[in-house]
């Protein structure tokens, strides 16, 4: 019966942390994008991002896009240094091609900084993509 049952793979979608400038505050900010690869669009997207590490943790948040167009990608939040040192857990569900895919994308704590920081093409600033 479970062999009966087909579960997508959630490919060519991705949650990355860029380190970018913010003209409001006059400063670099952190901040995490999704990132849709694909040929085709996501619809009704959710994301719930958290952090945590043993016994701290931060609050659960929860954010939703109607759609995050083929080749596109939205801004998800802002992240805070003090954040990054924890583990930082984006899981993302949405609709693709009438399915309905889900995936857990994970930055580890103190993985991402300025040393780590590799260019990302579609969104054409630097960053760490997520495991």
């Amino acid at each position: 019966m479970k062999k009966d049952i087909d579960i997508p793979i959630a490919k060519d979608v991705y949650v990355a942390i860029v380190h970018e400038w913010n003209k409001e505050f006059l400063s670099k900010d952190w901040n995490a994008y999704i990132i849709n690869n694909r040929k085709t669009s996501l619809e009704m997207v959710l994301v719930v991002s958290k952090g945590f590490d043993g016994e701290r943790k931060t609050s659960t948040m929860r954010y939703a896009f109607g759609v995050v167009a083929a080749k596109g990608f939205e801004k998800i939040e802002m992240v805070t240094e003090d954040v990054l040192g924890l583990n930082n857990e984006f899981f993302v569900t949405y609709y693709a091609d009438n399915k309905l895919y889900e995936k857990r994308f994970m930055f580890e704590k103190n993985t991402v900084s300025e040393k780590t920081l590799t260019h990302i093409p579609l969104l054409e600033m630097d960053g760490i993509l997520a495991k």
